[in-house]
Parts: structure tokens; sequence; C-alpha cells
């Protein structure tokens, strides 16, 4: 007996290997691939079986009767729809076949809490689309510890803090003929700590550049993993174990991007300021994570949109973007100046045209909304995207190894010249709240 239980404890390491490493799904009424899992309209999500459609989804299952048991059939709806899968923690690679033997396609993709994953897109009658990106899945748990990161009561309804993917499916004619889930087990790690300019914003219309920044990175080779949340500050942010929860996962040659100082500003008592408290934790933050081998890149905050009278940006944010550029040069850290490519992009846009990239809405734009939103600090999906591509560009400018990793098709971004708002292509997702997220 004692013989046996050495054996096992022996092979224990190879069982555990031995586990689950990849999940394949085949969706539609028709024949199952060999190898994978057939998902029908009627596989509702529960842990036991650990995958399935979100309850509410309004489905149909459709059959070509083709001979390729994947791309014959399919999953679509009139509505965007969600799927998720029980994983444990980590960055797993999501690739996705899309298309229709009979007639077009058009899908946009997301995941978790409205990350963007692949924007739009088509195909033609006959023709299929395979579609891979990286995603970062977490727990709330301190892991090897009682203890966990301290989340405000409303983020118990994010999909980001449970123990699954959740994968929107959204646009005109979304139609999912497979799944193919495995460990990235390679993928860089950006890690993100920030405010509500940086979060992966839960609900329409609001949106922050932290969730539409993994959409600009090569499929398995960078996983974004953002940990922002509003209303926090720098030593908020730690004390609610979220920079711990970073540094427990983190590994050599990760990224962490800091960018907070909307709400530290706002912090008031005895060696409370830019160049003391803050400065300070910054400089923590720093250490902290270089000493376990990671790469800090600092972030200014970006303006709020404040004009004067003549059509320039008002300096509303005091010492805190020239705290973190003093502390880049002390600290020789990267530095993204997205306080000064900010105030260029909002002074191109305007006072009038900058509104379109903000949560400013008359008052019934959204089913519930009765009152206008005027918010001129958090942005809609639009304006988060305009400032996930300063973010990008402020990669390429410090010549980091993480631009690399970027896709080899975007071009250059000057914030003097954005996008035109009528280009961009962002279906709402069903998920709405206009209530105003922490921080100002």
């Amino acid at each position: 007996m004692r013989f046996l239980f050495v054996l096992l404890v022996a092979c224990l390491p190879s069982l555990l290997n031995a586990q689950t490493t990849s999940w394949r799904f085949d969706f539609g009424n028709g024949g199952t691939a060999a190898g994978y899992t057939p998902v029908s309209t009627t596989d509702t999500y529960n842990d036991a079986k650990g995958y399935g459609f979100e309850p509410g989804a309004v489905l149909q299952a459709v059959n070509r009767k083709k001979r390729d048991p994947l791309k014959g059939d399919f999953i679509t709806g009139p509505l965007p729809f969600f799927f998720s899968v029980k994983l444990p923690e980590g960055n797993y690679n999501v690739t996705a076949i899309l298309g229709d033997a009979d007639s077009a396609s058009v899908a946009t993709i997301r995941a978790e809490n409205r990350r963007m994953m692949v924007q739009q897109v088509k195909t033609r009658k006959g023709k299929f689309a395979t579609v891979s990106f990286t995603v970062h899945v977490r727990d709330s748990l301190i892991h090897g510890t009682d203890k966990q990161v301290g989340l405000k009561s409303r983020e118990s309804a994010y999909l980001h803090w449970d123990n699954k993917l959740t994968l929107e499916f959204n646009d005109a004619a979304p139609k999912l003929c497979a799944l193919e889930i495995t460990p990235a087990e390679q993928a860089v790690t950006v890690f993100l700590a920030g405010n509500s300019t940086v979060v992966d914003q839960a609900s329409e219309p609001y949106a922050a550049w932290g969730q539409m920044i993994p959409a600009f990175f090569e499929p398995g080779k960078v996983a974004v993993a953002n940990y922002a949340e509003s209303g926090e500050a720098l030593n908020s942010f730690r004390s609610a174990r979220r920079l711990e929860k970073i540094l427990q996962l983190m590994k050599q040659g990760d990224y962490l991007f800091i960018e907070f100082g909307h709400n530290d500003q706002k912090q008031k008592g005895e060696g409370i300021g830019a160049f003391t408290s803050y400065t300070r934790d910054l400089k923590y933050y720093v250490s902290e994570f270089r000493k376990r081998g990671g790469i800090p890149v600092l972030v200014t905050s970006m303006h709020r949109r404040s004009f004067d009278s003549t059509g320039k940006i008002v300096n509303t944010l005091g010492d805190y973007p020239a705290a973190v550029r003093k502390v880049a040069v002390e600290e020789r850290v990267a530095l993204i100046d997205l306080n000064n490519m900010s105030k260029t992009l909002y002074e191109a846009w305007g006072r009038d045209k900058s509104q379109l990239a903000f949560v400013i809405y008359p008052a019934n734009t959204f089913q519930g909304q009765e009152k206008a939103l005027n918010d001129n600090t958090h942005f809609n999906p639009y304006g988060a995207y305009e400032i996930a591509k300063c973010i990008v560009e402020g990669i390429r400018k410090n010549d980091l190894l993480l631009a690399k990793l970027l896709k080899k098709d975007l071009p250059a971004f000057d914030p003097a010249k954005p996008d035109d708002v009528k280009d961009w292509h962002w279906p709402l997702s069903p998920r709405l709240n206009v209530t105003k997220p922490d921080g100002n």
C-alpha cells in the first residue's frame, strides 16, 4: 500500500498535466467534427458542464448540410449573444471560425467586460474567416493565502472576476461555426494599473483605452491584463490588493502600465501631494515590479475636456502629470506622455467635435436615460479607441520591445489628425448603465 501511495505522489504532476489543455466547440445542429464538443442552442452555461450560452440569448442553429462538419453549420442570432467557458486563471489563445456557405456574415467579438478583440469581420457567401486573439482570465484570489482582491460591490456583476471566459458575439450577422481555446503560456502579459480612464468599462456608453488596446497586438504574443478600476488612486489600488494580485501573477519580461492622477489629486491631508505621496507611491510600484524582472511604463493622465475661451485645453490636473515625468527621469522608466498627446487630440477635435468622443448625450439617447449625460472625463468607445491609439504611438516612440509585438499593418497615428467618427464602427453591447463611474 505504501508503494502505491508513493507511486501516486510521484505521478501526480503528470496526471495534472494530462488535464484538459484545449477546449474545442462545434456550433450548430449538423455533424460534429472529430475532437470537438457539440454545442446547440439549448446549451445554457452552468458550472457543472463548464460551457454554454449565457441566459437570455436568442439563438438560431442553421445546418447547410455540407460535408465539412465545422463549416457546414453554425449558430447565429438577431441580437448579440454571449458564450462562456469555465477556465482556470491564465492567458488563452482563442480561435473562432466565422462564416456561412450560403450567405454573408458580419461579426464583432469582445471578451469579458467588452474588451475589443475582433472588429467587424465580414465574409461573403461561401467564404469563412478564421480569427485569433489572446485573452487574460482571472479570479479575485491571492493564491497561496487566505486573502483576495478587495472588490467594490458593483464589481460582483462584472464579467472579468469570475471563473470563466465570456465572449460576446455581436454585429449585423454573427455566424459562429467553431471555437478553439488553448493556454497562451508564452505570451507576454501587459498588466494595466489605473482608474476609470483605463478600466474595462462594463456597460455602454462608457469605455476606456484599456479595453480597446488588446486588438492592437499580435494574437499569441501579448495578453492584456487590465486590473484598473473606477475611482482608484495609487494608494487605494494597492490597499485593495490589486497590485499584490498583479505581482503574484507576473513573470519576468511582463509589462506594467501605470496611469493614475485623476483621483489622487482629490486626496487631502498632511504629506499628500504630487511630489510627495504620489511620487513615493509611483516609485514603489516601479521598484516592486522591477524586483521581479518586469518592465514598468509610466503614463501621464489624459486631460479632462476643459477648453478656455481661445479653444485651448486647460490643465485641471495640477502638478500630477509633471510628477510622473519627474519619476520617469529619476527612475529611468519609459514614459508615455498621454497628457501632452490628449491635449493635441482634443484641440484637433475642437470644442464641438470633442463631445463626440465623451459620454455627452441628450436625454433619451439610450433606453431608460431620462436625463442628459454630460461627462467631460469619461470616454465613449470612439474616444477610448483614439486614446488607445495614442498609447500605441507611445509604445513605438519609446522603442519598447513590446512594439515588435504590435500588429504589423498598424498605420502610424498622429493625435493632431484624429480618425473621423463617421468611420468608427461599434455595435452596442446589450449591457447598458448610464450611471457615471467613480472618479472624475
